[in-house]
């Protein structure tokens, strides 16, 4: 069964967490990523870091795609959107406490060898492995 990714609940429980704390909430965002908007005059390195806490946006929402708010980048009002994808991490500004993520996208299942047949690729997996006693 295939499920849905973890990290949108994962970055909700942190972000919860880390406000509860009384800390303030910074997300590392790959500022290249499909559908990323921030402003890019603050992009460093390929990445945006973001204070997401509620003195610092309004009309926070991280749902399972994507999360938007409205922020201010010197003193500029801006719509921000970022895919949950294109988030690399957050963490408490104040101790760096939080959860870093690795790419989302799972790695691509290797090929099976086109010289052998598929019937004894199946009979190979379907055997049992032997054990044997060593002393």
């Amino acid at each position: 069964m295939t499920m849905t990714s973890s990290r949108p609940y994962i970055i909700r429980a942190l972000y919860d967490w880390i406000l509860e704390n009384q800390c303030t909430p910074y997300v590392l965002v790959d500022a290249f990523g499909k559908g990323v908007e921030v402003p890019q005059e603050h992009v460093k390195d390929g990445q945006i870091v973001l204070n997401i806490s509620p003195a610092a946006v309004q009309s926070i929402s991280i749902a399972n795609e994507s999360m938007d708010f409205d922020g201010r980048f010197g003193g500029i009002p801006k719509k921000v959107v970022v895919p949950i994808r294109s988030i690399l991490g957050i963490y408490a500004k104040e101790n760096g406490q939080g959860m870093m993520f690795e790419a989302d996208d799972p790695p691509e299942p290797p090929e099976e060898p086109s010289n052998i047949k598929k019937e004894s690729l199946s009979a190979k997996r379907a055997k049992k492995p032997s054990l044997k006693i060593v002393k």
